[in-house]
């Protein structure tokens, strides 16, 4: 993937708002860089409402840009004539679930057994990752075409 800089809202934070291309160019276009940008560019008085509407374009582009590569890569799984490319996503998930499931039901009937804070907060992480890309990702994806 394309550091920040590197892409076409690069070239639109080196015209219109270098100081946050000085900060966010070398880092990848991620969720949580583009976010943390929008809301600088927000906030910023020297930019104005078209050329906020013109980040807002381009940030959009490069969301889309990023799910098509995650597409392009689950295509290239299941066209893959290496078995353990189709099914470590689904294999993934319902392995998370069956632990999940287990450890539940273990805390249900075995009034001392606790697993680690820690650990609860490491199988929420996995599980929304893995559940939002398989469902959500998907579902989002397919309405955008």
């Amino acid at each position: 993937m394309n550091k920040i800089k590197d892409t076409g809202l690069g070239a639109w934070l080196k015209e219109k708002a270098p100081k946050a291309l000085e900060v966010f160019g070398d880092l990848l276009p991620d969720q949580g860089t583009l976010g943390i940008l929008k809301n600088i560019i927000d906030v910023d008085p020297d930019i104005s409402p078209e050329q906020k509407a013109e980040f807002q374009k381009l940030k959009h582009e490069q969301e889309m840009n990023a799910q098509n590569n995650v597409t392009k890569r689950w295509e290239s799984d299941m066209g893959s004539d290496v078995k353990i490319a189709k099914i470590i996503r689904p294999a993934t998930m319902i392995t998370l679930m069956l632990f999940f499931m287990i450890v539940m039901v273990w805390d249900g009937v075995d009034e001392t057994f606790m697993p680690k804070e820690s650990y609860i907060s490491l199988l929420e992480i996995l599980m929304l990752t893995v559940f939002g890309a398989y469902f959500a990702g998907r579902t989002i994806e397919k309405t955008r075409k």
